[in-house]
Parts: structure tokens; sequence; C-alpha cells
């Protein structure tokens, strides 16, 4: 999923809602909410996201499902809400929010200093890590070189990859394409983010003989060494909200994140997201 783009961030919605569904723990006589916040509904989250499994999706009984759904459940129990998952395409999901129509989109935004002019960003819960897909199991930008590689248009280490690999680098309109074309030998190598080609692989997508591997630190290619942190996003004019999903964000930290994360076949490495930090900085 890109997430550069400035003018995606602020643009009308594109696309009618998909999907409406209410999900987590009713509220209970006794329970006693973490935080003190509001939310635009009384007693409910309304949480926004595209479908993008393994972060966000909905299960065949329309039940929001994926590790940020997981995440949203555990602070709404906390905090005595419901859910109220709406599904929509990138640009309304975010509009949502502005607009207060939702409290909160999820998705694996990545953290950037455009969105935080407009929006509110939590702290990072994950990182999105730059990976090698290849039949050898290459984890190194060098191992690359005289092979044809291909990677998604629009992503943060597009020029790059262009200054190392020159015409061998095709650019791909999105993840489905390029997955394709390597799973039939198009191209012999890829490069985009770890939790992407683990769900393609799942998901049939992928050829099962190619090897999905984190990148090796590389100074030329700077999401290696920085991969991108993601957060929740919401309406810089509810901070209280804001802080109070950082308490759950720092909650998780201890473990829980990077056990989510093996529940849906990630690397537990991704829950080490450092010190908050800007992508596109």
């Amino acid at each position: 999923m890109k997430k550069n783009k400035l003018n995606k961030l602020l643009s009308v919605p594109a696309m009618a809602v998909l999907a409406l569904a209410v999900s987590s723990g009713v509220k209970a006589e006794d329970c006693k909410p973490q935080h003190d916040f509001k939310t635009i509904t009384p007693g409910v989250l309304t949480v926004t996201s595209v479908i993008l499994p393994p972060f966000a999706y909905k299960s065949p009984k329309g039940e929001f499902m994926g590790i940020d759904a997981e995440v949203v459940k555990k602070f709404a129990q906390e905090n005595c809400l419901k859910v109220n998952h709406v599904v929509t395409d990138s640009a309304a999901a975010i509009q949502y929010v502005v607009a207060k129509r939702a409290d909160l989109s999820v998705g694996a935004w990545y953290r950037t200093s455009a969105r935080e002019k407009v929006l509110g960003i939590t702290q990072p819960l994950y990182l999105e890590q730059t990976s090698i897909y290849s039949r050898d199991g290459a984890t190194r930008f060098d191992q690359l070189k005289g092979r044809k590689v291909g990677t998604v248009q629009g992503y943060l280490w597009v020029p790059e990859l262009k200054s190392l690999y020159g015409n061998d680098l095709s650019l791909y309109p999105n993840a489905v394409a390029l997955a394709q074309d390597l799973s039939t030998g198009r191209i012999e190598a890829a490069v985009n983010t770890y939790a992407i080609g683990v769900e393609a692989q799942r998901q049939g997508g992928l050829a099962k003989d190619i090897q999905i591997k984190v990148a090796d630190q590389d100074p030329r290619v700077k999401s290696s060494i920085y991969a991108a942190q993601t957060g929740y996003l919401f309406n810089k004019e509810n901070p209280e909200l804001g802080a109070a999903f950082n308490a759950t964000i720092a909650e998780l930290k201890d473990g829980g994140m990077a056990k989510i994360l093996t529940k849906y076949n990630l690397e537990t490495s991704a829950a080490d997201t450092g010190a908050a930090r800007y992508a596109d900085q």
C-alpha cells in the first residue's frame, strides 16, 4: 500500500463505502474505561480502513479481522467501547477522520510529516520492512545486480532502486502484477514489504518457491535501515483519543505486539520500532 502521496491523503472520497460491521465487546454495566476521551458516537469507536490483509480485512462472516483489528479491539475493551468498522477506499478512510465521521483510521498507514500536518498520528505500532523476494533467498541489494528486478511504483525506495539497477528495474502499478511476473519468471527478483509478500504467498498469488527475506541494511536504500513506521490516524481536535491509544500501544511493547505479528506469520522484529520518526524525513 502506498503511503507517500499527500494529494491522495487530502482527496475527496473516490468510492462509496463498501461494507459496515459492528464488532468487539458490548459495554457492560460495570465496565470502567481506563481513559477519559470522547468518540463521535458515545460508546462506539468508529474505525475506517481499506481491505488490506493481514492488517485489516473482513472475515467471511463480515467480522473485522487482522493485526490492526486485534489492537483496536484490545483498546475498545479497555475503554468499554463497541467497534464500528467501516470499509472504504484509501482516500475516504482518511477523509472520514478529517470530517469527523470516524474516530480512527487503521491499516498500516505510514507515519509521515505530510500527514502529521493535518492529522493526529499515534506512536508507532510496527514496521513495514523492506524485503527482497527471490528464488535463491537473496538478502543484499548487491546480489540483485545484473538481474531483472521489479518493484511497485510510488514507494519511497523507487528512486534509490533506479540508481542501483537502471534499466534492469521494472515498475509495476500494484503488488499483484509484480507477484505475477516474479512467479512466472519475467523478472528474477522483487523489492516490496515483507507483509505483502507473506500475504500474497498465503493466498496463492506468489509462487511458493519464492523466498521472502527482510533486506540487509544498505545505506543506499534508506528504508532498509529505517523501515517505515506505521501508526493510526485520528483527528487533531481529539488529542485525548490519541493519548489514550498511545497508552495501549505502550502496553503492547512488552511482547504483545510481537505475539500478534507472529500469529499472522510476520517477523517479530517488526515490533521493534525504535523511537518515533517519519518515513518521509
